[in-house]
């Protein structure tokens, strides 16, 4: 049986150009009378990958932000051409890459539903015949005669699902973009890649959520730096990813230099502190403080720390900022300091946890990082009795709950 897709030494190179610093009217109008000196440099965002998919295969791609897992997509897509190599495919590819792709925002959900499908090459008939089911799974019947500019951008995620998923194609390609919806969409969704799955077609599916591909997808493909690291079982390559993090592991002592002094980032280092003593290890119960050190080549007028806590699937299991909590601190502007986040009481079960830490002003992020280190909770029995919750049916613990048995007072 021939591949469904065979991608062979396909690389993808960027020109990137570097700006000039910020320059006075007076100094542009002088530049219009000098040589002109453009500065760029090459990035190559994918290098020589190759790789075949059989019919009715479901395929994960994985890797780290920057990794090439976007422009891969986008080649296969046939958004983008690549710089060498080729990609041969057999039969309609369907692409859910950003909210929006293939839309046009003046025309109505109606219009949009036939414009999509006439893109993948299906006859007006054809797309009448799923017409009422792609409308009921996106849940946009009312909304149907409405310009799309003015569907938010969670109703524009399910439309355009719904379109690429009821339409047929034989190769679905999907990106991170499902991260839009509410969590009773993404499940929807993923029971909807399940029948597609089942039905016989090709699922590539990107996300940074290992339990879902693990779950979706029968084998993976790792991108790192652009290049193909591994392809087999979504079990082993999975394992060789969340391997690959470990040297992001903070030190005994609590603490990780993210960035040296004469960086131009502002994130310089992080500490992880349990019962107010600075360790690597925490336990279960304990006061759980992480404190993000920082140093901005501008002032923060308003700082917000954003903490995303993953459990060793990258499955995210806390996402909290200050913003949400208290409102934004209230300070005269500041360009070095520290920003804390402290939890009373620990409530994680015993295993290791990956870190996400973003560091804004306002509602814009100024340093994000993904992954940058991750932490140890050890068990400790914190009940009268002795004993841990069973962690099997359980995510987090809850410290203290009241329980009460009152023979007499009951409802008859």
């Amino acid at each position: 049986m021939l591949p469904v897709l065979e991608v062979k030494g396909v690389s993808k190179k960027f020109s990137i150009r570097h700006e000039s610093p910020y320059l006075s009217f007076r100094d542009r109008v002088m530049d219009l009378f000098k040589p002109t000196h453009s500065s760029s440099e090459e990035f190559w965002a994918l290098r020589d990958v190759s790789f075949e998919i059989q019919p009715g295969e479901s395929i994960g791609i994985i890797g780290k932000n920057g990794a090439g897992k976007s422009t891969l997509l986008k080649i296969l897509s046939k958004i983008t051409p690549p710089t060498q190599g080729r990609i041969i495919g057999r039969g309609r590819i369907a692409s859910l890459l950003e909210v929006g792709t293939g839309f046009h925002p003046e025309l109505t959900g109606r219009e949009n539903i036939f414009l999509n499908g006439s893109i993948l090459g299906m006859k007006r008939q054809e797309i009448a015949s799923k017409f009422d089911a792609i409308v009921d799974f996106a849940g946009t019947e009312r909304f149907l005669d409405t310009p799309l500019k003015h569907y938010s951008s969670g109703m524009q995620l399910r439309l355009a699902f719904a379109v690429a998923a009821f339409l047929e194609p034989e190769i679905l390609v999907i990106d991170e973009v499902l991260a839009v919806g509410d969590a009773e969409f993404q499940k929807k969704c993923i029971g909807k890649m399940e029948d597609v799955s089942r039905s016989g077609r090709t699922i590539l599916f990107v996300s940074h959520n290992m339990a879902a591909v693990q779950s979706l997808c029968t084998k993976s493909i790792l991108l790192q730096r652009g290049e193909l690291k591994a392809m087999g079982s979504s079990a082993n390559v999975v394992a060789q990813y969340l391997s690959s993090l470990d040297s992001q592991a903070i030190d005994a002592s609590g603490f990780i230099q993210i960035h040296p002094k004469e960086s131009d980032k502002p994130i310089r280092a992080i500490e992880v502190l349990c019962d107010k003593r600075r360790s690597a290890t925490t336990y279960m119960g304990c006061e759980f403080e992480i404190r993000v050190h920082f140093n901005a080549s501008q002032a923060l007028t308003n700082p917000v720390l954003g903490i995303v806590v993953k459990d060793f699937q990258s499955t995210p299991l806390l996402g909290v900022n200050n913003r949400n909590y208290t409102g934004n601190f209230i300070t005269t502007p500041l360009k070095a300091g520290y920003i804390s986040m402290k939890i009373p009481s620990l409530t994680l079960f015993e295993g290791t946890y990956h870190v996400d830490v973003h560091l804004g002003d306002e509602f814009k992020d100024i340093d994000v990082l993904t992954d940058c280190f991750q932490f140890t909770v050890e068990p400790m029995p914190f009940t009268a009795s002795g004993e841990l919750p069973i962690k099997s049916i359980n995510r987090m613990f809850i410290k203290d709950i009241a329980w009460d048995l009152n023979p007499t007072n009951h409802v008859e």
